[in-house]
C-alpha cells in the first residue's frame, strides 16, 4: 500500500508538472502536443513498473491496420485511459464532456483533438460526436472508444452501449477490438496498485460494413472471451506471488 501511495502522489505531481511545463505546447503544432502526451504516458508506466512493480505487455500489434480505424477497448481501470495512447500513431479518445471543463486538463484535451461525449443531451449530442469523429477519421487518426461507457470490474457482466455501433456505421473503417486485464492490478475506488503484468491484447480487426447486430455480437464475444482468458491468467499470476 505504501508503494501505491507513493506512486499515486508522483502520478499527480508529474501530471501537474507536465501541464505546467507543457503550457507552451498550446502554441505549437498539435503533433508536438501529442508527442508530449505520449511522453507523459510512458513516464507514468515507468513509475508504475519501478515503484509498484506493475509492468505491461502488448500482444498483437502486428494486427493493427493502417490508420484510420476505430478502436473498441475493454475498460476496467484508469490505466488504459493513458497507457493505450502510445500504442497508436495519432489517437483521439472519446471523453465525457465534463472533463473538457477542467482547467488545463480540458484545455489540453481540446488541443489534442479528443472527442467530447455528452450522453445526456440526446440526438443533438450524438450528431456532434459523429461530426467530430468523422473529422478525426478524415485526418487519418485512430479513434479510441470504451464501448461500455464506464469502467467495469473484472469479471462483471458486459454492458455494451449503442454508441460503438453508431460510430462503426458512420465511419466506415475497420474496428479493432482490445481485451485487457488492468482491473486486477489497478482496482477501482482505491489507491492500491498491485504488482504484476497488465496484458493488452489487440484482436483481429472487424471489417467495415457488417450488419449492426452481427457487428455488436462479434465485438462483444471477441472482447469478452479474450478478456476472460486474460483475467484468469492475471488471477493465477497474483496467486503465485
Amino acid at each position: 500500500m505504501f508503494r501505491s501511495i507513493v506512486f499515486g502522489l508522483l502520478f499527480y505531481l508529474t501530471t501537474a508538472l507536465f501541464v505546467v511545463l507543457g503550457f507552451p505546447f498550446f502554441f505549437t503544432p498539435r503533433s508536438w502536443s501529442m508527442a508530449a502526451l505520449k511522453v507523459h504516458a510512458r513516464t507514468e508506466l515507468w513509475l508504475l513498473k519501478h515503484i509498484v512493480g506493475l509492468d505491461f505487455e502488448v500482444r498483437g500489434l502486428d494486427k493493427l491496420p493502417e490508420p484510420p480505424f476505430l478502436v473498441a477497448s475493454k475498460h476496467q481501470s484508469a490505466w488504459e485511459t493513458f497507457a493505450l495512447i502510445p500504442l497508436f500513431h495519432d489517437p483521439a479518445l472519446l471523453m465525457k464532456r465534463e472533463l473538457f471543463w477542467i482547467p488545463f486538463h480540458g484545455w489540453f484535451s481540446h488541443k489534442f483533438g479528443m472527442i467530447p461525449v455528452d450522453r445526456d443531451k440526446g440526438p443533438a449530442a450524438l450528431r456532434n460526436m459523429l461530426r467530430h469523429a468523422k473529422d478525426r477519421i478524415a485526418k487519418g487518426r485512430e479513434i479510441i472508444i470504451f464501448p461500455e461507457g464506464t469502467r467495469r470490474p473484472p469479471g462483471a457482466p458486459p454492458a455494451y452501449r449503442t454508441g460503438i455501433v453508431l460510430l462503426y456505421n458512420a465511419l466506415d473503417v475497420p474496428c479493432v477490438p482490445i481485451a485487457l486485464n488492468s482491473g486486477v492490478f489497478w482496482p477501482r475506488r482505491t489507491w492500491r496498485r498491485k504488482p504484476g503484468t497488465v496484458v493488452v491484447e489487440i484482436l483481429d480487426p472487424l471489417p467495415p460494413g457488417l450488419p449492426k447486430a452481427e457487428f455488436m455480437s462479434r465485438l462483444r464475444e471477441t472482447i469478452e472471451t479474450a478478456s476472460a482468458r486474460l483475467l484468469a491468467d492475471a488471477n493465477a499470476e497474483s496467486r503465485n506471488r
